[in-house]
């Protein structure tokens, strides 16, 4: 397997602000395709919306062979167990390779009372065990583990041959991956498994702060930041002075009275 995977799932986040159900294949189509214009050598997966793939192995093919030829990308995800092994075997005969996804599935979140880890007790885990290799004997070349506890990741990765790619389901798993606004501190809300490797939301609110704060003081932009006149004008010398600034109203809205 590859050593750089890319996910596709920036408009499917595992967040209460923006559940993956509401997507369409339209915005996942344009956004597979941006990712595989700017990617070298990494394996491009693209996750196939809520409503995409559950219908019908048939249905599933037709969507996700639209998903491939648009996007160029190198295989697709999918969630569910072994409610789904029979699509993924139908997808991965017709030439869609497969990543499947079990434990915590963002998409069921409606179903299944919301995102908690999963298997946090031993009843549980015979079912994703099952799971696991049922997607595994269907042709799946990777599943992804999603809140899952460490013991039990540590028992479906050694029950499987296909790689595990941990989210929240410990160092037992063969690989990580995490929602990249998560790990760089953009978002403002992230599950208890995320580490922030940055704090790049705070640098963007700063820098957007002091720019705002510059240019109602009148210090951006200075004379550095514009253009001279050519042909003998004059160079250097006191800064004008700036006329005065008029005030700035926020516009009503259109749909309130009065």
């Amino acid at each position: 397997m590859p050593q750089n995977v890319v996910h596709i799932d920036a408009l499917n986040r595992q967040h209460i602000e923006a559940r993956n159900v509401t997507r369409r294949a339209g915005e996942i189509v344009m956004h597979g395709r941006a990712v595989v214009r700017g990617a070298k050598r990494a394996l491009v997966v693209v996750d196939m919306p809520f409503g995409s793939y559950e219908e019908s192995p048939s249905v599933a093919f037709r969507n996700a062979a639209r998903v491939m030829k648009e996007t160029d990308c190198g295989g697709i995800k999918i969630e569910g167990g072994r409610r789904m092994a029979e699509t993924i075997r139908y997808l991965v005969e017709r030439g869609i390779p497969v990543m499947s996804h079990i434990g915590l599935t963002p998409q069921s979140v409606n179903v299944i009372g919301g995102f908690k880890a999963q298997g946090r007790t031993e009843k549980e885990w015979a079912a994703i065990v099952e799971d696991a290799r049922q997607v595994a004997d269907a042709g799946a070349f990777a599943v992804v583990l999603e809140a899952l506890t460490e013991p039990l990741a540590k028992r479906i990765t050694a029950a499987i041959k296909i790689p595990t790619i941990g989210i929240g389901a410990s160092t037992a798993c063969d690989g990580q991956i995490l929602v990249m606004e998560d790990m760089l501190g953009l978002s403002p809300r992230v599950p208890r498994f995320v580490k922030k490797f940055g704090k790049v939301g705070e640098v963007i609110e700063d820098a957007i702060k002091s720019y705002a704060e510059d240019v109602r003081t009148g210090a951006f932009p200075m004379p550095e930041h514009t253009y001279s006149m050519k042909d003998g004008a004059p160079k250097g010398g006191k800064r004008a002075a700036r006329p005065a600034r008029k005030a700035t109203k926020k516009p009503k809205n259109p749909r309130s009275k009065g």
